[in-house]
């Protein structure tokens, strides 16, 4: 007997139709609830560029090829992952074994002492043991389990792809945050030149000691952000080395200080393909069908249950008569549960509610891949928006420092406001390298919301002009 679960959900009712659909129904049964079959609206922007399922490679870094080839060989939370996926179907095979006979070899020696003669009894053979699963109680608890395995390992899919989003980011920003430095070193020579000017120009008489000071202090205020520059550098040499697997503080890294070019936008191509695509949505969808397999059990639980038993003995009082007599016996119980104190319908419920607790955390799920995508499409468009003001402004402010400095030099404007377009300028030059990095951050984004299951493998890559230098963890453990 099968038993059908209603599920009463209104949020995306129409999404879950539609990878009901595309992935297939209920696992033998009906699926729950009833779905409207109007199709979701087809996702804002699309460019014409496939994306890969190694989707960094289309940055054309043989510097990130090689960090995130490191990581999928040496990242200790991949790993973890994969004895996650490994412990699942290991429990798969286990409840498998229960639509199998059970078979025990036996051997028994046992002595009686009292009244006449002394006996010794030996027994040897072979003892068996099936439950017939007439309700499909066992097959539904096997199908559960195998579901939760593919849903462990659409999950570790799911952090594959996190880890090699981690790694890019992580790559981009120590690339930006060494871009900084060279801009600040730029800007620190700048304003020491002014300083030497001005500590000259009072050395003359022609200023005040205050215009001096003002100047050293942008001196110091540049130094101040190397400093909180070079800090950043050290935590993410640490986060890039440890996901990697390596310990932080014997990692070094010279990423260069180019941040690359934004490639062109990906095919982002239909709402249907999309769910298909992400493990984070395969993984809810099997793990909510897998409990509505564990709803069917449940169900089954309920109704008799027929045992099978046999053995096959050999009993002798005698060593030299071992072999001799052999007794076979086989029976059969019918058991039907009639008092349990409700615990059957108790646990009926409990995975009736679990199948509708999975069925909105995977409807939750599905909404959210479709937000990352257009938040990251949002976002990208109005930070190249925001990149071409900022570019606007560090010209304005170039051309509005030096016409500060023209008026300051023949004296129709004090040095105050030289100072403050010279530290706007320098800020903006700063901002727009930030600005920088978080439209490649908002492009990777884009991608792994888009981006599906890849080969974890490491590659055999060719280590390119980069220096990188890890020390695994047995030369440290060695040491």
């Amino acid at each position: 007997m099968k038993r059908l679960v209603i599920v009463r959900a209104q949020p995306a009712q129409w999404l879950v139709a539609l990878l009901l659909s595309a992935l297939g129904g209920c696992a033998g049964r009906e699926p729950s609830g009833t779905f409207p079959t109007t199709s979701p609206p087809p996702i804002s922007e699309s460019g014409e560029m496939i994306l890969p399922s190694r989707w960094w490679m289309t940055f054309e870094d043989p510097a990130l090829d090689l960090q995130i080839n490191q990581a999928l060989g040496g990242s200790f939370t991949l790993a973890g992952a994969l004895q996650r996926l490994e412990a699942a179907r290991a429990l798969t095979r286990r409840e498998a074994s229960d639509l199998r006979p059970d078979v025990n070899g036996i051997a028994d020696i046992g002595s009686t002492f009292g009244p006449g003669n002394d006996q010794t009894t030996y027994a040897w053979g072979l003892e068996a043991a099936y439950q017939v699963d007439l309700w499909g109680a066992i097959e539904s608890r096997v199908d559960a389990e195998r579901l939760r395995a593919e849903a462990t390992e659409a999950d570790y899919y799911a952090v594959a792809l996190t880890l090699s989003a981690e790694i890019a980011r992580t790559w981009y920003s120590l690339i930006e945050a060494h871009a900084q430095l060279v801009l600040l070193d730029d800007q620190i020579d700048t304003n020491r030149t002014g300083q030497k000017l001005q500590e000259a120009r009072f050395g003359l008489g022609l200023i005040r000691s205050a215009d001096v000071l003002r100047q050293r202090q942008l001196v110091e205020s540049t130094l101040e952000q190397v400093a909180i520059v070079e800090a950043r550098i050290d935590l993410l040499e640490h986060q890039l080395a440890v996901l990697q697997g390596q310990m932080p503080q014997m990692a070094g890294f010279d990423p260069g200080s180019e941040l690359p070019g934004l490639p062109p936008m990906p095919v982002t191509g239909l709402p249907s393909e999309l769910l298909q695509r992400r493990p984070d949505v395969r993984r809810d969808y099997l793990a909510f069908i897998a409990a509505d397999r564990d709803v069917a059990s449940a169900v089954s639980s309920q109704y008799p249950r027929i045992n099978l038993t046999g053995s096959l003995l050999n009993i002798a009082e005698r060593p030299e008569t071992l072999f001799r007599d052999w007794f076979v016996s086989i029976g059969g119980q019918l058991v039907a549960p009639l008092i349990d104190g409700g615990q059957r319908r108790a646990e009926v419920d409990r995975t009736s509610a679990l199948v509708r607790q999975r069925f909105n955390e995977y409807g939750e799920t599905m909404l959210t891949a479709f937000r990352e995508v257009e938040d990251a499409l949002a976002r990208e468009r109005f930070q190249l928006q925001r990149l071409g003001h900022l570019k606007t402004q560090v010209k304005l402010a170039q051309q509005s420092s030096d016409q500060l400095r023209e008026q300051y030099l023949i004296g129709d404007t004090d040095y105050l406001s030289v100072l403050t377009a010279i530290t706007a300028q320098q800020r903006l030059q700063r901002e727009t390298l930030s600005a920088q990095l978080e439209l490649v951050l908002i492009r990777i984004s884009l991608y792994i919301a888009l981006a599906g299951d890849f080969d974890t493998r490491p590659q055999d890559l060719q280590k390119s002009e980069l220096t990188v230098e890890l020390f695994p963890l047995e030369t440290v453990i060695d040491e």
